[in-house]
């Protein structure tokens, strides 16, 4: 295969595909958010469909990378995506129709939470089979660059409401699935991980795999230290995101216009460092030392946000709009290329539910705090963690980290 074309068939497939489902889900998901207010008039209620949502996340991933390391992704993938062009079609028909109501869309909430734990865990297991080699970096260059782009169909979506209401933006959800869908049926790859496990499947097996997958990423220090690192970052990133806005909102020199001015400039730093990294290539030798300078530097910018004016705020955040970029094209594209093929499912499931528990327990923690202490306090006391969690997590381990960062990609 030659190392310079990035852009098979396969991988436009799955980019192209990519990017429709993600512009139909964000306007989809900023459209339910509204569809529960205008119902309930509640935020409590708004919150609880939140909730339910996000559960899934929780558990449905683990549960799901044993089968994912047994059967093919790419079926996964595209039978997902048409099951959701289904709910998104029977959501719009439900809104035109006047039969929608609250309890109707926690169901189809927690299936569609459900679905997203299953889609990611499959994509993010595939999407490497899909590179050609040399180009790992590079394409999630572009990977990186599809949700800031996504998040843009916000304000569309906005407009939509206004004009027509909120049934239309299910409609093209569902559009979007199915296009994205019927795509992804033409990808042709070979999944080695399943001849690998070819053997007769039944309860028995499944918690093999399951106790198998435990084991290899125990056994696998560096895996352990980024993934633990990350659990901690997660978890200390949730009130600087959580808090942000109400900070904003509540502080008079401030207010929620120039809180979109500073997180917009957080998405086109996003766009810049992506456009980065696909022109060009981080030194191999160097990708540890880079990344340990990003986590220590971006935590600072956390710190620091807060107490900033308002123009160098933007700046801040382009910044950390960079860093951001890099510190996850450095971890996804090492990581994945790291793992192998059979234990990839449930390496990115383990990962994936570990970093949502230190999310949602930073969030509580942050809410709690919130009532209590102010937010810049709160803040700074949340990044003076993440910094204790560098030193004491990948320093310590940097000798095993680094044999994962430093490698071609």
């Amino acid at each position: 295969m030659n190392k310079n074309n990035l852009w098979s068939k396969n991988f436009t497939i799955i980019t192209l595909g990519s990017a429709v489902s993600m512009l139909g889900n964000a306007m989809s998901g900023f459209g339910m958010g509204l569809l529960v207010l205008d119902y309930t008039n509640s935020v409590f209620l708004y919150s609880i469909s939140m909730i339910v949502y996000a559960l899934p996340k929780l558990v449905v991933p683990i549960l799901a990378g044993p089968y994912l390391d047994r059967f093919s992704r790419r079926k996964v993938i595209y039978t997902l995506d048409f099951i959701s062009a289904v709910i998104f079609l029977f959501l719009f028909m439900a809104l035109s129709g006047n039969f929608f109501n609250y309890p109707l869309l926690l169901i189809c909430s927690f299936v569609v939470g459900s679905i997203d734990s299953i889609y990611m865990v499959a994509y993010d297991s595939l999407y490497p089979n899909l590179v050609s080699k040399g180009n790992m970096s590079k394409a999630y260059s572009i990977s990186s660059i599809l949700y800031p782009f996504a998040a843009c169909m916000v304000p569309i979506a906005a407009m939509v409401y206004e004009r027509v209401g909120l049934a239309p933006i299910f409609l093209f959800n569902a559009i979007s699935f199915l296009i994205a869908a019927i795509a992804e049926t033409q990808i042709v790859v070979e999944e080695k991980h399943i001849d690998i496990n070819k053997v007769q499947y039944d309860r028995k097996s499944y918690l093999t795999d399951f106790k198998n997958g435990i084991k290899y990423i125990m056994s696998e220090k560096g895996l352990l230290a980024i993934t633990v690192y990350f659990a901690f970052i997660m978890m200390c990133d949730a009130p600087h995101n959580t808090l942000l806005m109400p900070y904003f909102k509540d502080t008079p020199a401030l207010g929620v216009t120039l809180y979109t001015y500073v997180m917009g400039a957080n998405v086109f730093g996003r766009l810049i460092g992506g456009m980065m990294h696909y022109r060009s290539s981080i030194p191999v030798q160097h990708k540890f030392k880079l990344a340990l300078f990003v986590y220590v530097f971006t935590t600072l910018l956390t710190m620091s946000l807060l107490f900033l004016p308002v123009p160098l705020m933007i700046v801040n955040q382009f910044m950390m709009g960079i860093l951001s970029v890099t510190s996850y094209n450095i971890r996804i594209s090492s990581t994945q290329n790291h793992v192998p093929d059979e234990y990839r499912a449930r390496f990115n499931s383990t990962f994936s539910i570990i970093c949502n528990l230190g999310l949602i327990g930073g969030q509580l923690i942050a809410g709690v705090l919130g009532e209590l202490l102010p937010i810049r306090n709160i803040v700074v006391m949340f990044a003076m963690i993440s910094l204790m969690a560098i030193a004491f997590i990948m320093v310590p381990n940097r000798k095993h980290v680094a044999k994962i960062y430093n490698r071609e990609v």
